[in-house]
């Protein structure tokens, strides 16, 4: 066995886009909405009628949903566990004991074989008790162990691990280094080949679950030798193995009961046996579990949205200001109707993409990651908005509130909570990149070797051709459509017409795919360097997602609910609300500073600016910007807690 490499892996800005490239999943075998849509054809078909689940899968989910909401209302404080940064033990072993450890765990293997929808339902009724609980659930089922070997595990890892999974041991997803983000080519934790194991040295960051579990996916590269093909790789690791140290437990803004950590890894045996998947396929592994992994952080985003409706409503009708409740004051009364149009709308996307994730019909790799971009946006912005109708009292904590005599109220802490999610499981401006190399994935499989420049000149002529014929059928087809015509979609027009924002919609995503197909004429090659352009274009994608879950979501509702006639107003609320921000949007594709922004850019990184920083000090600390995560054994004691 060679001793592992003490240098980090030296990639290229194309190495780095041809790893993510390989990782990705190549073929549409299943009909995308998300990408019709930004192909320019609005295929309401395949979101309308709603889909629902089984009588059966209702009954289980509601089942479940009445037991957790007991014990979070008598076993959760969620003040302690924000005050203290922990979760109590007997909290966890509580949750352990009500089978949350298993809640998307097939019945088989002791879970509790709940559908997505009904997951994402319990992680918002748990988050709502306390955001931390939330994380630890959905790190342990989203990301880790459970899922990765729900798709690729073999039947003997599944039946080693996911009991034990079900029950009593939690699980986390180490990829995150010290210097590796969301560059995955530079990853430097390596898994060299020894018999019947493999040896992994490395260091992990930011590992959710990680203080406390007790299995781990982690994600290593594999030296590429004889009998080997090499590349990075998904294992399961027992965190009690030797040569394994939690370095530190990391504090946040917000999140503060989150067992999160820094985790070492100095010639750690693993059978082989224990590997998910072939060599090579961890990136692909990873991409694929966070397609559906990623719809958990949208459902605490509608949790969030719920509480800071209902603490608006009540403030803002017990709270006078000049003669009346605040909340008759436009001012305010706007900012009410955005947070009620806007959860309404959440809850929309969350439960469509959450029932087409059971169903299994669709290729929701687009509606997941529109999911958590619009979500974490979103729902940001409305706690936002809570914090200003609360005023003073926003910025305040809870504990000081309640010292004081007045509601404890945890504005300011919802706030702090939300904000990491516009960052992990893929940051916006990630994801804006991975939705938007989605999106042209059929310009660029006809056309793309016309902008290689690695490509021969009868590839390219090839590409030619091909795109030809390709563009001779489409671009006639976003001239006209469904969308002029007055009377369609005429099975949403009642008391409220909805009718109307469907027609927009499917206007609106032809113009869209024009826009695009602009943008690829102009700057060809150079298109994946505008990433300005591209996010407002996954912006706009993304609000026409929501309008038409808020549509469909509505009808489901006006058909099986009393609240029907309620719901068409809150559909209709977003949808005219949405409407102003995509014309926004779309004046920004052609107008805006991004080619002056890069001059300032330029400027700033230069030094030219320098002189702007005067008259301050730093107050931040000394040290280096990246810690350094050589391979080694560690110095630092282990703050590894199973608990039991």
């Amino acid at each position: 066995m060679s001793a592992p490499s003490t240098s980090k892996p030296s990639v290229s800005e194309r190495e780095a886009r041809e790893v993510a490239e390989a990782a990705r999943e190549q073929e549409w075998r299943k009909p995308s909405f998300a990408k019709e849509l930004f192909l320019g054809r609005f295929r309401l078909d395949l979101v309308h009628p709603h889909p629902m689940p089984s009588s059966e899968a209702a009954e289980r989910g509601e089942e479940f949903l009445a037991k957790l909401r007991d014990f979070c209302e008598t076993k959760v404080d969620g003040a302690l566990i924000e005050r203290e940064a922990q979760i109590p033990d007997e909290v966890i072993n509580g949750l352990k004991e009500l089978g949350a450890l298993g809640m998307k765990i097939d019945t088989k293997y002791g879970g509790l074989g709940l559908t997505q929808v009904y997951y994402n339902k319990a992680l918002a009724l748990a988050g709502s008790a306390s955001p931390a609980i939330g994380v630890l659930l959905s790190a342990h089922q989203s990301i880790g162990v459970p899922q990765p070997l729900k798709l690729f595990g073999t039947d003997e890892q599944k039946e080693t691990f996911l009991p034990r999974c079900a029950r009593t041991d939690i699980s986390a997803f180490l990829l995150t280094e010290p210097d590796v983000g969301s560059d995955p080519a530079r990853l430097a934790t390596t898994a060299v080949p020894d018999g019947d194991d493999y040896v992994l040295d490395g260091v992990k960051l930011w590992t959710t679950n990680g203080v406390v579990a007790d299995l781990l996916v982690v994600m290593a590269r594999v030296p590429k030798s004889e009998g080997h093909r090499g590349g990075i790789t998904a294992f399961v690791v027992e965190t009690n193995s030797p040569g394994i140290t939690v370095e530190n437990r990391n504090a946040f803004m917000g999140l503060r009961g989150i067992e999160n950590g820094v985790t070492r890894f100095h010639q750690v045996r693993v059978p082989a046996a224990n590997r998910i998947g072939p060599e090579g396929a961890g990136l692909k592994i990873a991409l694929t579990t966070l397609n559906t992994g990623r719809l958990s952080l949208p459902a605490s985003c509608v949790a969030a949205g719920k509480w800071c409706l209902k603490i608006a409503r009540e403030w803002s009708a017990a709270r006078e200001q000049w003669g009346k409740p605040i909340a008759q004051h436009e001012a305010v009364g706007s900012k009410i109707s955005f947070i009620a149009a806007t959860t309404f709308a959440l809850e929309a996307v969350t439960d469509l993409a959450s029932q087409m994730a059971d169903e299994d019909r669709n290729d929701i790799r687009i509606e997941g990651a529109l999911a958590k971009l619009f979500a974490s946006e979103q729902a940001w912005l409305m706690a936002d908005e809570l914090v200003q109708i609360r005023g003073g009292r926003g910025f305040e904590t809870a504990a000081s509130l309640a010292a004081r005599g007045e509601r404890a109220v945890p504005a300011e802490q919802v706030l702090r909570d939300l904000r990491i999610n516009r960052i992990f499981e893929g940051s916006t401006e990630i994801m804006h990149l991975l939705i938007a190399r989605e999106a042209v994935d059929a310009h660029l499989s006809v056309a793309g070797d016309l902008i290689d420049p690695d490509k021969s000149l009868t590839d390219k002529a090839k590409a030619g051709a091909n795109a030809g014929v390709f563009y001779a059928k489409w671009l006639p087809k976003l001239v006209a459509g469904q969308g002029q015509l007055p009377y369609s979609y005429n099975e949403f027009k009642h008391e409220v017409d909805l009718s109307v924002h469907l027609r927009y919609v499917e206007r609106t995503a032809r113009k869209l795919a024009r826009s695009t197909f602009y943008a690829m004429s102009r700057w060809q090659g150079r298109m994946e360097t505008k990433q300005g352009f591209l996010g407002r274009i996954v912006d706009i994608g993304a609000e026409l997602f929501a309008m038409s879950a808020a549509c469909v979501r509505a009808e489901l509702l006006r058909t099986t609910e009393a609240h029907g006639r309620e719901a068409y107003q809150l559909a209709d609320a977003f949808c005219r609300q949405s409407r102003i921000r995509i014309e926004e949007l779309f004046g920004r594709l052609w107008t805006n500073t991004d080619d002056l922004d890069r001059k300032v850019v330029k400027g700033v990184m230069s030094g030219t600016y320098t002189w702007l920083e005067d008259g301050i000090v730093d107050p931040s600390g000394e040290g280096p910007w990246i810690a350094d995560a050589s391979p080694g054994a560690s110095e630092k004691n282990n703050v590894h807690r199973p608990i039991r």
